[in-house]
């Protein structure tokens, strides 16, 4: 629910609030993301939507706007511990391509960390993705405001287009 809500939402809804307001999403036919399997088994979760679904977009001067086309956004991952640096990244991204567009999306975007040394940094800190993630998948850096977050895309094919 983080990038959903604004700061002072979130706080007031911290715990089982926000809980409670993802359910409510789900139990509305919403779905605020796509799940990756193995054997049966969840090992990797991806949140995306339309970019004005997420409240913490709007006041980003990071991750402001390119430009004025709609677009959707994959704003959260998480991937099981044993299952990190096996590509689930990458095929919840390809994933979500095709989810998006099946929901009408010409254009997905996503805000992964980039880091400056080049060293994979700890699990809890690549809550956006990593950059070579979304190279790998097909986006391409269309801005970046700060040097450890680029803003990335990855135009999508409509049905016969």
């Amino acid at each position: 629910m983080w990038p959903r809500l604004k700061a002072s939402e979130f706080r007031a809804g911290a715990g089982d609030g926000n809980r409670r307001a993802l359910q409510r999403i789900v139990r509305r036919g919403d779905r605020p993301g796509i799940l990756a399997y193995s054997d049966g088994e969840p090992v990797g979760w991806c949140a995306l939507a339309p970019r004005d679904v997420y409240a913490r977009l709007e006041g980003s001067r990071v991750l402001a706007p390119v430009d004025d086309r709609p677009v959707w956004s994959v704003v959260c991952f998480f991937v099981a511990r044993g299952w990190r640096g096996h590509g689930v990244t990458v095929a919840l991204l390809e994933e979500a391509a095709r989810f998006a567009t099946s929901n009408g999306a010409r254009v997905l975007e996503g805000y992964p960390t980039d880091p400056r040394d080049g060293k994979r940094p700890a699990g809890a800190f690549v809550w956006t993705g990593l950059k070579r993630s979304f190279d790998r998948a097909g986006f391409r850096e269309v801005g970046r405001r700060s040097p450890t977050r680029p803003i990335m895309r990855r135009e999508l094919r409509t049905r016969g287009g």
